[in-house]
């Protein structure tokens, strides 16, 4: 075999030209006029127009979501299961209880909520203030014989 004899394994397919007659006329596949029909045509996301057309949602720009919603001051949970673990019998358990022992970390320095959820057993009696407790901790504490303030 020499170098003038070989072939390629398929054939080379050329790209189809529109806009030049033949089959495709007219908007040659675009299906549109103006400024979608033209080379290099590309629309911007424009989201600050978008906001001003729309009355309920003008003023608040892209991130509301992240802004707005940040300054709330969501209950980090505990379980009375994590509670069972650390405490010891008669405890007086707080926030900032919670934060020594390492069960809670608050953000930003500041004292932060906690809310005791009712995932896992309790056996030991502890005194809960404080703190938002559900109705499943609350009932598991005072069957421990503990109390809820």
């Amino acid at each position: 075999m020499q170098i003038h004899e070989l072939q390629r394994n398929t054939p080379l397919k050329k790209k189809k030209r529109i806009g030049r007659g033949a089959t495709r006329g007219k908007t040659s596949g675009r299906g549109t006029k103006g400024q979608k029909a033209r080379a290099g045509n590309r629309k911007r996301p424009e989201m600050r127009d978008v906001i001003k057309r729309m009355p309920k949602r003008r003023g608040f720009g892209k991130n509301r979501g992240r802004t707005v919603n940040d300054a709330v001051v969501r209950a980090l949970p505990v379980n009375v299961g994590d509670i069972e673990r650390v405490a010891t019998a008669g405890d007086l358990v707080t926030a900032e209880w919670l934060r020594e022992k390492g069960l809670v970390s608050f953000r930003r320095g500041s004292a932060a909520k906690v809310k005791i959820l009712g995932n896992g057993t309790i056996a030991k009696k502890i005194s809960v203030a404080g703190c938002a407790v559900s109705k499943a901790a609350r009932e598991k504490i005072e069957k421990a014989g503990g109390t809820v303030n």
